[in-house]
């Protein structure tokens, strides 16, 4: 069996020519905006933006794990610690997932295959999340519940992306 590249020269092209722009429309991203402004200012500059990245990754993996580990079935109720261990993670995550474009734009490093690979963890750590969410609040006496909140989670990561590939913004 052969495959062809991933990606034709139409997207490589596209890909090279790509600007970052950031439109956000959270509500916390205006009171969490100090806080990434602050932690990216205390990290060394010699900080590769990628680390930063993928131990926010590693770290939301390891900290849901530890939840499923507790509630692999996701019936049962979780300790509290392993609850909020995975909170911390996430909040973690999200710091992380926030500053390693800044550091990337304060160490000029910033590259669209950069911004690939933050989508691409992005995109990993949707699935642990929604699968932390089930098992913490029980949904697998539900298992379509659990199936739906999980594909909801990942439809509106697509759809974001989607959006973003077709505007070219």
């Amino acid at each position: 069996m052969k495959f062809g590249p991933v990606l034709d020269d139409k997207q490589l092209k596209r890909l090279k020519e790509h600007k970052y722009s950031c439109i956000s429309s959270s509500v916390l991203e205006p009171l969490l905006q100090p806080w990434w402004n602050w932690v990216v200012q205390c990290l060394p500059l010699w900080l590769a933006p990628n680390l930063i990245t993928i131990t926010g990754l590693i770290l939301n993996i390891m900290t849901s794990l530890v939840l499923v580990y507790y509630n692999p079935d996701g019936k049962e109720e979780s300790p509290r610690w392993a609850a909020l261990l995975c909170a911390a993670g996430i909040f973690i995550y999200q710091t992380l997932d926030a500053i390693d474009g800044k550091q990337a734009r304060r160490t000029n490093s910033s590259s669209p295959l950069g911004e690939l690979f933050d989508h691409g963890c992005d995109s990993l750590s949707t699935v642990f999340v929604a699968l932390a969410a089930c098992v913490t609040v029980g949904l697998g006496t539900h298992p379509w519940w659990m199936f739906f909140q999980c594909f909801t989670g990942f439809a509106l990561f697509y759809c974001a992306h989607w959006q973003t590939y077709v505007s070219g913004l």
